[in-house]
Parts: C-alpha cells; sequence; structure tokens
C-alpha cells in the first residue's frame, strides 16, 4: 500500500471533509481482532481480553471506505496508538485523547454541545466502522479463526485489504455497502494515560466549532433529542 503525499493527504481531508462535513480530518481510524485457532506453542501471546485469540488489524480508511494505512501483525494482547502531524487530525472511539487524535467525551450526563461533538464524531467515525464490515462481508474467511500460522495470516490479512482497495476503486459505491456496516471484533480500549491540556483544548475548538450557526448541521440538534 502506497503511502500518501502531501498532496494526497490534502486531497483525503477534502474529500473526507465534503462527505462528513468534518473539517482538518485526515480519516477514520481503528483496530480490528482477527481471529486465529490458538498459534501452536504461543502461550497467551495471541489471547486477548475478549478471550479468543487473535491479531490485531489497526487501520485507517479514507472517505470512501478504502484503507489509506494498514498495520496487522500484533499479538493480540497487545494494545498501541499512534497519530499524525498537526493541525490535521484523526478520529477514532478506542484511541486515548491526544492533540491530533479525537476520541468522543464519555459518560451520559453531558452538556447538549459535548453531546453534539459526540454526534458529530460519531458520524464521521462511521466511516471507518463500514471499512471494516465491508471487508468482513466480501471476504468471509474473516467470519471465522483462520487455520493458519500467524506469519501467514497476516499475509492473508494484508491481501485481502489490498484486494479491498482494488474492488472499491474498481466497483465505486455499492449500495450493498450501506448493509455491511456492522463491525464485528472491534478493538474497545487503546492506550491509557491522562490527555494532556492541550488535547483537550483541540477538542474544545471543535465542540465550539460543531456549536457556531455557520458550521451546525440542520438535524444536529433534533438529533441529540
Amino acid at each position: 500500500m502506497v503511502v500518501p503525499t502531501t498532496d494526497d493527504w490534502l486531497h483525503i481531508s477534502e474529500v473526507f471533509y465534503n462527505k462528513t462535513q468534518f473539517p482538518n480530518c485526515l480519516e477514520a481510524v481503528d483496530g480490528k481482532h482477527i481471529r486465529l485457532e490458538c498459534p501452536p506453542r504461543s502461550g497467551t501471546l495471541y489471547y486477548n481480553y475478549k478471550h479468543f485469540f487473535s491479531l490485531i488489524l489497526m487501520a485507517i480508511c479514507d472517505a470512501n471506505y478504502c484503507f489509506t494505512i494498514i498495520d496487522v501483525g500484533s499479538f493480540g494482547k497487545e494494545r498501541d496508538e499512534g497519530g499524525t502531524p498537526q493541525p490535521f487530525v484523526i478520529i477514532g472511539k478506542a484511541f486515548a485523547l491526544h492533540t491530533n487524535l479525537l476520541r468522543p467525551f464519555p459518560g451520559r450526563t453531558l452538556n447538549d454541545k459535548r453531546r453534539i461533538f459526540n454526534y458529530r464524531l460519531s458520524r464521521a467515525r462511521q466511516n471507518i466502522e463500514c471499512t471494516f464490515g465491508i471487508l468482513s462481508n466480501k471476504w468471509r474467511v474473516f467470519h471465522t479463526a483462520l487455520l493458519v500460522e500467524p506469519d501467514f495470516a497476516v499475509v492473508i490479512t494484508k491481501t485481502c485489504c489490498v484486494l479491498h482497495n482494488f474492488v472499491r476503486r474498481r466497483d465505486g459505491y455499492n449500495t450493498e455497502d450501506a448493509q455491511n456496516c456492522e463491525m464485528k471484533d472491534a478493538i474497545e480500549k487503546i492506550g491509557v494515560g491522562n490527555s494532556t491540556s492541550m488535547a483537550k483544548e483541540v477538542r474544545d475548538y471543535f465542540v465550539n466549532y460543531f456549536n457556531e450557526p455557520a458550521h451546525e448541521l440542520s438535524w444536529q440538534n433534533k438529533v441529540i433529542g
């Protein structure tokens, strides 16, 4: 998979905004467990907190449900995090808050401004959830545990991601895609620790941005009730 150039990133951000109305966002990021049968002589190395054996597929996708960057092969019990340089951000639910990686506010007693931010973030994050859903339903090998050695499972996963992009770009939008957005075996949380004050300021900037009349969606207040 070719790493995007600066011009590619700018184009990706523009297309992402046109689709999601989320500014300065490169893409959505998330992780998925690739199920394995217990690899021989591996002990608990591939045994994850969901109580099955797996490798981790970390991926970033664009607005057209194509993978831009993937990383596959970490042990199921490992967790990692990453990001891209400012001023652009990547959005994700499972990651710790960083200056260049936004996550939703936790809790159920949020004020309306924060609830709107969470809605706008969730709306944009659906891209990666749909991308994983489309991948799994197109390449049904992911519907069950892979009966191969971990190294070969990495090759299978990378190959399917490349083929996924090829089919997406060849066939374009398919109405069935909207029905394949259920993401199974998602990673629930990646990264621990307290967020910096700068990271919180970046998120607060987006909170205020999405609540300004010039940048609000006409239906967002109805959605949050």
